[in-house]
């Protein structure tokens, strides 16, 4: 029998190709099966939430074990839930009774400024600021309780006789320290995508609900005039700088405090729900949750 050398050496190399061809393969899905597995790794998003008490959540249990005492953070406020269903890794910072200032200062003794929390691996940011700079809510919310606690008649608008334009002159002269805050968080965490929140419905529409909030009508209104100018701000320095506006007022309307507890979502005066007077109750904190995942996933999150 004839032996055909250039047959065999045609059908070496072929099986030569067809061998490098598998381990060329075999290499290739090794390779995407190590990749897929450290992109499985590494799908934890780092979240960083900053912000006040709306964000903190004073009062509603339990308490967050990781935050400092004097910033009465709760583990199930709405960082807290938007982190456990997105499987993120947080990095809650929000303090109550924080403003923009504490942002890059310490708010307290051995409560370290909120920035701190920030760094170039950080992912995703929420922030929810600007209720307490001015003294805006506490200061409007207690001066109309005042004046309007003996008008149980139900006249006129007091507060804003006295006050007029002064809380939305406020809510304006904040604009620059809301930018500068959004401004600093690209600064500290240049890769990740920023979300400000804004504040939830406190009060009703329309009339008004003595004593449970002991204001007239007609400061009812007043005061809902205030927290739409302070989310207006907000919503144009977030469109004006990078960021993200979450609106949870729109959503939340027919939730307020003169609600009964099975459908307000903010504590009146006196809070019965869990929570402090006139912040989300868990409910309320539950619903922000939803409304900023909302946001979170319109950005492809």
């Amino acid at each position: 029998m004839t032996f055909d050398t250039a047959r065999h050496d045609g059908a070496a190399r072929r099986t030569s190709l067809h061998g490098a061809a598998v381990a060329l393969l075999t290499a290739t899905v090794l390779a995407l099966g190590v990749t897929a597995s450290t992109a499985g790794a590494t799908t934890r998003l780092d979240y960083v939430a900053l912000g006040d008490s709306y964000t903190a959540g004073p009062g509603i249990s339990p308490p967050s074990p990781t935050a400092p005492i004097l910033c009465l953070q709760s583990a199930a406020n709405y960082p807290h839930l938007t982190a456990a269903a997105e499987d993120w890794n947080l990095t809650d910072a929000s303090c109550s009774g924080a403003t923009s200032s504490d942002m890059t200062s310490a708010q307290y003794p051995g409560v370290p400024p909120q920035f701190t929390a920030l760094s170039s691996s950080t992912n995703v940011v929420t922030v929810g600021i600007g209720g307490n700079d001015n003294d805006l809510f506490l200061g409007a919310l207690v001066s109309c309780g005042v004046l309007d606690i003996a008008d149980f008649l139900n006249i006129g608008a007091p507060c804003k006789a006295v006050f007029g334009n002064t809380f939305a002159d406020d809510v304006t002269s904040d604009a620059p320290n809301i930018a500068a805050v959004i401004q600093g968080i690209h600064g500290d965490a240049p890769r990740a995508t920023v979300f400000v929140v804004g504040y939830p419905d406190i009060l009703p529409q329309s009339g008004n609900c003595y004593p449970t909030m002991p204001l007239t009508t007609g400061d009812v209104s007043y005061l809902n005039g205030v927290e739409q100018d302070l989310n207006a701000m907000l919503q144009a320095q977030a469109a004006a700088n990078g960021a993200t506006f979450v609106n949870t007022y729109t959503p939340s309307i027919g939730h307020d405090a003169c609600k009964s507890t099975r459908v307000r979502w903010v504590n009146p005066i006196v809070a019965t729900n869990g929570g402090i007077s006139v912040h989300p109750d868990p409910t309320g904190e539950a619903e922000m949750a939803l409304f900023v995942q909302s946001s979170m996933a319109a950005k492809g999150l």
